[in-house]
Formats: structure tokens, C-alpha cells, sequence
């Protein structure tokens, strides 16, 4: 009987190693506790070509997804977007600019984001204000935001 087998894993175990990775155990390890629980695979050729190939597959994806977001935040490089808002005594908002806000002035201007990636706490008086936009990982654009008086 072999002294260690290698599986390929499906899952993150912790002191064992990540998914997707190719992994030596002891015989008892593998045959009673992971390939039943579909935690890992036994290492064939096979496996380990379609798991490879996963890797190629999901690394692809991930650039691809990161180019477009990219795009994405150049075109949000320069916007402008202004708000219109009831004032009150000394500059003050009656309420304040949120998220959703900013999101419905960026729609009327042709640019669709989801508004749990913008960034802000909610703007409370008169002015330019810089709010951050989180794209994807590592990708973020800023827009200026001005908030006007309602006339």
C-alpha cells in the first residue's frame, strides 16, 4: 500500500492546502474523510488536465472582467454629475444626496452602475464633492459630484 496518494482538492482546507491544488495525503485520509465528503478527487491524468485547464479558463476570465472594468472607470474618469436639491437656511440640504442619487444622474447620462459600488456617505450641504466608485478589485474612478439649489 502507498505511503501517500494525491488528490486534486475541490474545496480550501485549512493544513491541507487550496482548491484546485494537487496534494499528497495519507491513504486513510483521502479513502475515509475527502473523496467521500467530494472533497478532493484521486490525481489521474485526466483530473489533472480538466483542473489545468479550469485554472486557464478561470484566469482568462478574471483578465477579461478586469479590462472591461477598466473601460469602464476611463469613461468615468471625467464626469460631471450635477444634483438638485431643496435648501435650507445657511447652505443646508433638506436631507441629503445618497447613493441612489448618484446613481440615477449617472443613468440620465448614459452610465450604468450599480449604486453599492459608490462609495459616499451621504452629502448633506451645497458644493463639489468627489465620490469614489469601486469597479471591480484594484479598479476604482472618482466623478464630481456638484449639489445645486432646487429653483
Amino acid at each position: 500500500m502507498p505511503r501517500n496518494l494525491q488528490v486534486i482538492l475541490s474545496e480550501d482546507l485549512s493544513n491541507v492546502g487550496a482548491s484546485g491544488e494537487l496534494v499528497k495525503v495519507k491513504p486513510g485520509y483521502a479513502r475515509n474523510f475527502l473523496l467521500p465528503r467530494g472533497l478532493a478527487s484521486m490525481a489521474s491524468k485526466e483530473n489533472v488536465r480538466r483542473v489545468e485547464h479550469e485554472k486557464r479558463v478561470a484566469v482568462a476570465r478574471t483578465q477579461k472582467q478586469r479590462a472591461e472594468a477598466q473601460a469602464v472607470a476611463q469613461k468615468l474618469a471625467g464626469v460631471k454629475v450635477s444634483i438638485q436639491a431643496q435648501v435650507g437656511e445657511g447652505s443646508k440640504l433638506y436631507g441629503s444626496i445618497t447613493s441612489r442619487d448618484v446613481e440615477q444622474a449617472l443613468a440620465l447620462l448614459g452610465h450604468v452602475v450599480d449604486r453599492r459600488k459608490i462609495i459616499m456617505d451621504a452629502i448633506k450641504e451645497l458644493g463639489t464633492h468627489q465620490v469614489p466608485i469601486k469597479i471591480a478589485a484594484g479598479v476604482d474612478a472618482t466623478v464630481e459630484v456638484e449639489v445645486v439649489p432646487r429653483a
